[in-house]
């Protein structure tokens, strides 16, 4: 095909001009042939005079193309016999049937309509149906046809005239034989009129032969030209050399950015991305030049511009590859430089140390945000999310600061279209640290964001986190941000959402999570619905509400975890709700203050006092004052008093409700409500059924909840003589003691209310009924574990020893578990002595040896102390007085007495059998006591007589086992002392050796 193009081009050689052949010729040398002596005068005219050449064959190129396509046109445009055209013209009511160009220009049309209004679906569809069409490119339509305006221009103009269809002929393939080369087509002879079909036929065949051959030729040319053009860009930069290779600066200052911003053609694909951006900004190439150009001293020699061209060959430069076009490129605006970072940070980054990569960020943001292209800058935040493997607390908080940075700069649309889907794309990353990124992206960016995504697509991430991620550092940082989101949203249907992600995260089982869910997320979420009215009217029931349901579904085992849950949630929803009722409050104008600036105290001293007679209260006062209030003390009474978790925690909750609203309010409107429920007679205690208000929770839940938030001498007060009177009536009722229990339990806990619990108990041990002294009794139990020992000498030991002296013999069996207490926990000698003695007078003093319930309740204290009493008092006391107690119990007439006593010991000796017993003790005392035991067993409980049989072989076993391993140890100390003696005569001789490490070499020699 280049052939048949050159054959073309020397037949039309007469239009060329005479100086062609001779610029031709020229443009065969080359740079290496070069004669230096016949150009040394005229310098670079040999290259100027190729390039004209190379500009004129491509122009001729291109002006041969544009000839072919009119010669097909005017070959196609018989078609249409003019008669049938006449016969259409005269009756315009005979729709001329649509030709075959009309038929692929109206399909371009319509393809373009539906693109450019977004039909893309019919689009395609109508690209299928025509698949013989390219509807990418109008020459497929026909050649040397202009392309006529869309068809919205059309309608709009229907009222004007259209050309006539004259103008345009429907183009088939055909060619004038005589214009074509003999050696690329066959000569046929001329068409008759009177052709036969065979002939016809055949004419057809020889045409799309042509037209095969032409489009193969019109290839080829394309092909040519785009060869030419990049010859032409070569001999272009070859001519205008950069200023850093020419020895004559002062007359190329200028010329190397013009040639690529003005004189380059712009169409051209084959043009480096730096060639382009000086293309697309002329206006600061023209800054360029307009500035003053740099003036170098000039040699004052007379060198040919070819000699020096040639000597500047041997400095080592490369502008061929990437990184040399950027260096010989310099950026001359902001723009170029955007651009250029844009190209050259990618290849940057992966070549930076990973421990100083946070110092790219800077740059890479920059560059981001005023890059020109959605590409680069997609690839650059992506580059930014990306840039550390696994980013520490410092990196990952400069990443956040560079995205707010961004955000601000760009605004909400960019944010939501650019950095939105790279935190999108990581959310689910193996590395936790990247997803914490993630995670803290969406609350810093939260405020930066359209209100839209803020409420939907950034709350449904975080709620997909917090249910799916295993970290807990990333859950935490979830909550954080879900703190943030609730900060700026406001949507209202939103709050359901926002009410179960706030019990989700309470549920969550690290700590750290729920920590930040009551530092970040509840006071955001109470700050909405505080703004919505829902505070106190929607938030605050709804869990109260799963409260009592908790309650009531966990009679008899409740989740005491999630009632944690709630009621934590409701603890830190004490502020916003005090917040709440000082905002809405219309007394502020009536306080009198008691100083130039107003306390909160003086806020809620008219509220509390004379406002509610007046009826004059805020709404929020009263929701608290008749509806908060007497809800949670009523869930308070259904709280099982036993469970020390639930006590604590409704105590904790009270204590914090008291103090965040004052002591006035606590005065006037808590207590009173609490004294109103505990009236402390006899008659509010139901003794038969043990279900009276004052065997309830509510008793130390008021206690300390409410009583012990404020510390003043008039509040302890108040706090002993409701404990005094709670013991006197639980006691004299004869009702459970369980409440006072908790109470004591409970404040036993702090060490600031020992003395208080003290005077207290001093109250029951001097009260003149016996019922009140044996409560007092039993309460020195619970309290001695968390007394110091001083106290214990001083007060608690003396106040025992007082009640055990007592004439009712109920009171001194009270104070037998106390006594049994201090031998567990105190150290004392002197105190424990005392306390053994007091022991002893209760098991050899002969008035105490048919008391049934006193050994009843010895046996049962020593099998609860014995284990973790001191060793000697369990081996010389306890154990000894068991076997005594289990050899008496074998006398015993009364059955009933005496299986009692039997059980009482086998839960004593099952305890104690755990414990390291001497092999002296275990002979004389623990297996004796046992077989009495086993003996009483056999004939009332023989269930019990076949544990008590396996314990005593398995304690024989030991017994025996000790003896062998006495014998065997006998025989270890004899091996040992001969294994002393072998080690000194080593050591010694060791001894006798010098510091010489030959010597020292030699002792491990075997002797020759």
């Amino acid at each position: 095909m280049i052939l048949a193009c050159l054959r073309v081009l020397k037949q039309n050689t007469g239009t060329l001009p005479q100086r062609g052949c001779c610029y031709r010729a020229g443009s065969i040398s080359t740079l290496d042939s070069l004669d230096f002596a016949r150009y040394s005068d005229d310098g670079n005219r040999e290259s100027d005079e190729r390039v004209a050449v190379l500009e004129f064959e491509l122009r001729k190129a291109k002006e041969t193309i544009q000839a072919l396509r009119a010669n097909l046109t005017q070959a196609a445009e018989s078609e249409v016999p003019s008669q049938e055209r006449k016969n259409f013209k005269s009756s315009p009511e005979i729709q001329e049937p649509i030709r075959p160009l009309e038929k692929r220009a109206l399909n371009f049309l319509v393809n373009e309509y539906l693109l450019k209004n977004e039909y893309k679906l019919s689009s395609i569809t109508f690209s299928d149906e025509n698949d013989d069409q390219d509807f990418e490119l109008w020459d497929d339509v026909g050649l040397n046809i202009p392309k006529p305006p869309g068809l919205l221009q059309l309608y709009r103009n229907c009222g004007t005239p259209l050309p006539s269809p004259r103008d345009t002929v429907d183009v088939s393939v055909g060619v004038d034989f005589g214009d074509l080369p003999g050696n690329c087509i066959a000569q046929d002879t001329p068409k008759k009129p009177d052709l036969s079909q065979q002939q016809q036929t055949e004419v057809v065949q020889e045409l799309e032969y042509q037209i095969g051959l032409l489009n193969n030729e019109k290839q080829s040319l394309a092909e040519q030209i785009k060869k030419l053009q990049s010859e032409i860009q070569t001999l272009k930069r070859t001519v205008s050399s950069p200023p850093l290779s020419s020895l004559d600066p002062p007359t190329d200052n200028g010329q190397y950015l013009d040639i690529r911003g003005v004189s380059e053609p712009e169409s051209s694909p084959e043009l480096p991305s730096t060639e382009k951006t000086s293309q697309s900004h002329p206006q600061s190439h023209s800054k360029l030049k307009s500035r003053p150009p740099v003036v170098f001293d000039q040699p004052n020699r007379k060198l040919s511009p070819a000699f020096q061209q040639a000597l500047l060959s041997f400095c080592r430069m490369c502008s061929d590859s990437r990184l040399g076009a950027e260096v010989s490129r310099l950026a001359d605006s902001e723009e170029s430089v955007m651009l250029m970072l844009g190209r050259c940070l990618p290849h940057i980054v992966p070549n930076v140390l990973l421990a100083k990569r946070e110092e790219l960020i800077p740059l890479i943001l920059c560059t981001a945000c005023l890059h020109p292209e959605p590409k680069e800058r997609d690839q650059l935040l992506h580059i930014l999310f990306n840039l550390i493997k696994r980013p520490d607390d410092e990196q990952r908080q400069m990443i956040l600061t560079g995205c707010v940075a961004f955000a601000r700069h760009v605004g909400p649309t960019r944010v939501e279209a650019e950095l939105l889907p790279q935190c999108w794309e990581q959310i689910n990353h193996k590395y936790p640290e990247r997803r914490l990124l993630v995670a803290e992206s969406c609350g810093a960016l939260a405020p930066y964001l359209p209100k839209e995504i803020r409420s939907s697509l950034v709350l449904s991430m975080l709620q997909q986190m917090l249910a799916e991620d295993k970290a807990d550092l990333v859950r935490e940082a979830v909550v954080k941000s879900l703190g943030i989101i609730m900060g700026y949203i406001d949507d209202p249907d939103k709050y359901s959402q926002g009410f179960e992600l706030m019990l989700l995260s309470l549920g969550d089982p690290s700590e750290r999570v729920v920590s930040a869910v009551h530092q970040v997320f509840i006071p955001a979420f109470a700050a909405w619905t505080t703004e919505l009215g829902t505070l106190h009217t929607a938030l605050i029931p709804s869990l109260m509400a799963r409260i009592e349901k908790l309650l009531k579904q966990g009679e008899h085992s409740l989740d005491e975890h999630k009632l944690h849950v709630f009621l934590s949630a409701l603890q830190s929803l004490i502020p916003p709700l005090f917040a709440v009722v000082l905002q809405n409050a219309p007394f502020t104008n009536r306080v009198k203050l008691h100083s130039d600036t107003p306390t909160i105290e003086d806020l809620l001293v008219i509220p509390c006092t004379s406002l509610k007679a007046k009826g004059t209260c805020a709404f929020e006062l009263q929701v608290l004052d008749y509806g908060v209030l007497p809800q949670l003390i009523e869930i308070v009474g259904r709280i099982n008093v036993t469970s020390s978790t639930c006590v604590h925690e409704f105590s904790r909750f009270f204590w914090r409700f008291c103090r965040t609203f004052g002591k006035i309010f606590t005065n006037t409107k808590v207590k009173p409500q609490f004294q109103e429920i505990l009236r402390l007679s006899e008659e509010n205690v139901d003794a038969s059924a043990g279900n009276g208000i004052l065997t309830k929770a509510t008793v130390p839940i008021y206690a300390t909840g409410v009583l012990t938030c404020y510390n003043q001498e008039e509040d302890r007060k108040l706090l002993v003589g409701f404990l005094e009177d709670v013991m006197t009536t639980l006691s004299l009722s004869h009702a459970p003691l369980d409440s006072l229990k908790a109470s004591f339990v409970e404040l036993g806990a702090n060490p600031v209310y020992h003395e208080l619990l003290l005077t207290v108990l001093w109250y029951g041990v001097v009260h003149t009924s016996a019922l009140v002294r044996c409560t007092a009794a039993r309460m020195f139990e619970l309290l001695v574990k968390g007394v110091n020992e001083t106290l214990v000498a001083q007060r608690v030991v003396p106040a025992l020893i007082t009640l055990s002296s007592d004439p009712e013999i109920s009171v001194r069996i009270s104070t037998i578990p106390a006594f049994g207490t201090i031998m567990e926990t105190v150290t004392q000698k002197e105190l424990l002595e005392r306390v053994k003695m007091q022991l002893a007078s209760f098991l050899e003093d002969p008035q105490y040896q048919d008391q049934h319930s006193l050994h009843m309740e010895i046996i049962r204290t020593f099998g609860r102390v014995g284990p973790n009493a001191e060793p000697r008092f369990r081996d010389e006391f306890v154990l000894p007085h068991l076997h005594k107690l289990a050899l008496a119990n074998n006398s015993q007439a009364a059955e009933s007495k005496r299986i009692d006593i039997a059980t009482q010991l086998f839960e004593a000796y099952s305890a104690l059998s755990c414990c390291f017993i001497s092999e002296e003790v275990m002979v004389n005392h623990f297996l004796p006591g046992l077989r009495c035991l086993h003996s009483d067993m056999e004939q009332l409980s023989p269930e019990h007589e076949v544990i008590l049989s396996s314990m005593i072989k398995e304690c024989e076993i030991k017994v025996e086992n000790r003896g062998m391993a006495d014998a065997q140890g006998s025989l270890s100390i004899a091996s040992s002392l001969v294994g002393e003696d072998a080690k000194t005569k080593f050591l010694s001789k060791m001894g006798q050796l010098t510091t010489s490490g030959a010597m020292l070499a030699n002792v491990f020699q075997r002797k020759k």
